[in-house]
């Protein structure tokens, strides 16, 4: 074949391609969203220099007098990833057209798919039309179109054209989708590049429920175009029901924001505003919210909702990596009262407690680094936000923890840095009635107004040795120091003889063994490994004990997980001395029949010194431990794994002389494919001193049924056996198919200490695949991801 006739061909199969794909590129913008495939113009420059042609066919013909390539029956061409079949196609140099006619389908490298019954575009692509278009993506998206055509080089227009993100049905495909778009024309501007549908029509179930004379979108050459976004919905109990109309601004590459206005039928027009900014090594938000409310009544009398007509707030949030192991940080708020946020239920802004932080992150191959400043917004009903005052300001809070790269003594030395600086503008007291005779007979001083600072330092090594046998050893060697500088006011009627002191120092080095025995039985049809554990541990007695203040170790419970922990205080603030052995018992076992059997139970002793649970404390942090005696409560924990997919859970801790039960949780979950249900009961002992005057016994329940193939139905429920009330409850159903997505969900709460903006509320969304979603409230419930 003469080298003007290959020039010919490649150039007959390059428009054909081109043609085909040029087709195609009206399909994303349809839905105004970025595909991967590529815009036809370019086509030419996509294919590779050195890209080999393939082209067969049953008979191919060029008439040189007539300039003209014909390729007939079963033509296929294979060019730069591009594949295309088609019954015949002709090349006219002298017009300059190109024709392919007869089940033409062509797949893009990407895979998407395009199909047509006759094509003809001039060679160089400003015009043409294409007959029975029909374009199937790689992400289950369709567009069809009875006919199309390209016009000036730049515009593409389909004539009755449909779109879907639906699969069609199986058993009948003659049904129409769940959902389609159909337009009587769709036209593509290639300068303007924008996607204009007229006489759009949006059907749901075969149905028309929208229709819109003209609409003009973005195609999908545009990353961001300013417009109005999907509206969304809410109802609650105080506010009414309220519209949401967000609208984009892409300002520039680098900046965009979002404008909202929610409409509320009984507090009138909410204002919110959010501008982001992306730098080279960070992003930035700017948020600010208001509104001037039509009927404070409406909410209950003497709260922070009822309290004022105009409510605001400012709001920032960013993160910068200053390189690849510092990183740099800020989420911060300011209200016009202390409840604002969370009653309009400003979104990752309405949170019972919104922290208010500053931070500096730096993280090596073995050493750490974490500075940060602390502010407590306490969002609640309450008129003089007393709640808030009583939070310390902590600035800042810095840690550091490293680990030596090499073994030092054959064993691994590691060290940690704490300090931390805080305020208080109010002393946060709690007056508890310990004998339940109506008198408050104990405070507790959950914090202490003025300031106060501390420095801890603590080093420590450990090695593990293993003893023939099958024994294994760790010694254990730990040295710390605090220094505090303190500035407070001393809690009144307190017992512990707090300390008057501005500077306190103290030390605590501890000297400690654990000896492991795991050993291994095997049956012919399970595996069992059994492993006695103990723990010995020397240490000078806890100095300043109870005399300090505990801003960072007030929650505890003793339980199988922290059994065997060196220092079971949960902070810096109170630290474990006296010399005090843990001896335990773990199990593992697993059988052939797919169950299997974990469980954990052991006890603590104090066997020399000043017990830290026994003292004195601020928050009687040690009261009821379990810890407080010499021979602790009894703590376990085990679980059983069916291979039916039930699961069940349970953590306990008994009293060491009568085995009353003090602290359960037990869980019971079952999961398959058509059911997903939990049930949890938590009961705690009444811990008078430690602030918990009564028992308190508690069930939550959530489950999902699935009721066909699409369908389910879901809900959560939490019941405070003691006062025979129900907490929270909620019900909801969804729905989700590959294209369509629906939930709707009611909830409810209860909580006579909390006042609220709403009680209950109804959740609804709607989502469409690749077109958007309708939201109307909260769809989560409690329970469920």
């Amino acid at each position: 074949m003469a080298v003007s006739d290959r020039v010919n061909i490649r150039r007959l199969a390059l428009a054909l391609l081109t043609g085909v794909a040029v087709c195609a590129l009206v399909s994303p913008a349809v839905v105004a969203r970025a595909q991967d495939s590529q815009p036809a113009a370019s086509l030419a420059t996509d294919i590779p220099e050195d890209a080999k042609l393939l082209l067969a066919a049953n008979e191919l013909l060029y008439d040189r007098d007539a300039e003209r390539v014909t390729a007939i029956g079963g033509v296929q061409i294979n060019y730069g990833g591009y594949q295309m079949v088609a019954r015949k196609v002709v090349y006219d140099q002298k017009s300059g057209r190109m024709t392919a006619t007869g089940n033409i389908e062509m797949i893009e490298p990407g895979g998407n798919r395009i199909y047509a019954d006759t094509l003809d575009v001039t060679d160089n692509f400003a015009d043409g039309f294409v007959e029975a278009l029909r374009i199937e993506t790689t992400d289950n998206t369709r567009l069809a179109a009875e006919r199309g055509e390209r016009v000036n080089g730049t515009d593409m227009i389909l004539h009755k054209g449909v779109y879907t993100a639906c699969l069609p049905c199986a058993d009948h495909p003659e049904r129409p989708p769940l959902w389609q778009v159909k337009a009587e024309r769709v036209i593509q501007n290639g300068q303007k590049h924008t996607v204009r549908l007229e006489k759009a029509r949006f059907e749901l179930f075969g149905r028309t429920i929208a229709v819109l004379p003209a609409i003009e979108v973005p195609d999908h050459t545009v990353k961001r175009k300013s417009g109005f976004l999907f509206p969304e919905m809410r109802t609650s109990e105080n506010l009414g029901f309220g519209l949401t109309v967000p609208y984009y601004f892409a300002i520039s590459n680098q900046r965009d924001a979002t404008v909202k206005a929610t409409g509320f039928t009984s507090q009138g027009v909410l204002l919110e505003a959010e501008i982001r900014q992306r730098f080279e090594r960070g992003t930035a938000t700017l948020r600010a919210a208001g509104i001037d409310q039509l009927h404070r009544e409406s909410f209950d009398a003497n709260t922070s909702d009822a309290n004022r007509d105009l409510r605001g707030m400012v709001a920032s949030e960013g993160k910068f990596e200053i390189n690849p192991r510092w990183t740099f940080g800020w989420d911060v708020m300011v209200q016009s009262d202390n409840n604002f946020a969370r009653t309009y239920s400003l979104e990752g802004l309405d949170d019972t407690t919104h922290t208010n932080q500053i931070y500096l992150t730096g993280l090596g191959k073995r050493n750490s680094f974490d500075m940060r400043g602390y502010y407590f917004d306490v969002q609640d009903a309450d008129t003089e936000n007393t709640a808030e005052k009583m939070q310390p300001t902590v600035l800042p809070s810095v840690d550091y923890a490293y680990y030596a790269p090499e073994p030092v003594a054959g064993g691994q030395l590691s060290g940690n840095l704490n300090f931390t600086a805080l305020s208080r503008f109010k002393s946060d007291e709690v007056d508890v009635d310990t004998n339940g005779d109506g008198v408050n007979d104990l405070t507790r001083f959950r914090g202490l107004d003025g300031t106060s600072s501390r420095l801890t330092g603590e080093l420590e090594w450990k090695r593990t040795l293993s003893v023939p046998g099958g024994l294994q050893l760790t010694p254990l060697l730990a040295a710390r120091g605090d220094a505090y500088g303190l500035d407070l006011n001393a809690p009144v009627g307190y017992t512990g003889n707090f300390t008057s002191e501005t500077a306190e120092t103290r030390y605590m080095m501890t000297a400690g063994l654990e000896a492991r025995y795991p050993f291994l039985l095997t049956t012919n049809n399970s595996s069992h490994i059994i492993e006695p554990i103990g723990q010995i541990y020397a240490r000078n007695d806890e100095q300043l004990a109870g005399r300090l203040p505990n801003e960072d170790a007030q929650s505890f419970v003793f339980d199988a997980t922290n059994l065997f922990d060196r220092d079971k205080f949960s902070g810096y603030d109170r630290v474990e001395g006296g010399t005090r052995a843990n001896v335990g018992l773990r199990y593992t076992g697993s059988f052939d029949n797919g169950f299997g059997v974990r469980g954990v139970v052991g006890q603590s002793y104090h066997l020399a010194g000043l017990n830290s649970y026994a003292t004195d404390d601020l928050v009687q942090v040690g009261a009821d431990s379990g810890l407080e005696t010499d021979v602790s409560d009894f703590v376990g924990m085990a679980g059983i794994d069916m291979p039916n997919g039930m699961s069940v859970a349970t953590n306990l801790r008994l009293d060491e002389r009568t085995l009353a039960l003090r602290r359960t949780d037990a869980n019971v979950s079952f999961s398959n494919e058509k059911l997903q249900t939990s049930l949890t009961y938590s009961q705690i002992a009444a811990q008078p001193e430690y602030g918990l005057s009564k028992r308190n016994d508690e069930i939550q329940s959530a489950s999902s049924v699935k009721v066909s193939e699409y369908w389910s139905v879901f809900g959560s429920v939490t019941w405070d056996l003691d006062n025979s009330v129900i907490n929270r409850k909620g019900i909801g159903v969804s729905y989700a198919d590959e294209c369509t997505v629906f939930s709707l969900v009611y909830s409810d709460k209860y909580d006579p200490e909390e006042e609220s903006a709403s009680d209950w509320s109804i959740g609804a969304r709607l989502t469409f695949r690749t077109l958007g979603d309708v939201k109307v409230g909260d769809t989560e419930l409690a329970g469920f991801n």
